[in-house]
């Protein structure tokens, strides 16, 4: 029995750009920066959360963008992370566009392809 190594099939596809977010990945940029030591939080990226990411959360209370529910979710799905103090003190907004990025992950592919642009 011999063993062969396994090559990988070659694409024509290039590889996605180091700063390309992730199909599963949006950017938000702020209306109001956030002060983070020397420097400000321009933009934001979040990312689709998983299933144990939502633990403990109402996801009913999450789809209607309840404060409490963002705030806990946010700082697990965003880069960088958002402290929940920081949330708190943020541009309102700013946080009610980052809760309609995120409840936007809640829609199947399928979905979020029939709404208007």
């Amino acid at each position: 029995m011999s063993k062969t190594a396994d090559t990988p099939a070659k694409t024509d596809a290039a590889p996605p750009a180091a700063d390309t977010p992730a199909p599963d990945t949006v950017t938000v940029t702020l209306d109001e920066p956030i002060p983070r030591g020397d420097a400000a939080i321009t933009r934001v990226a979040l990312r689709r959360p998983r299933a144990g990411e939502l633990r403990g959360l109402n996801l009913a209370q999450l789809l209607q963008m309840q404060t409490d529910a963002l705030l806990t979710l946010l700082p697990r799905i965003t880069q960088p992370t958002l402290l929940k103090h920081e949330l708190e003190a943020m541009n309102p907004a700013d946080l009610i566009q980052l809760g309609a990025e995120a409840t936007g992950f809640f829609l199947t592919r399928a979905q979020a392809a029939s709404l208007p642009e």
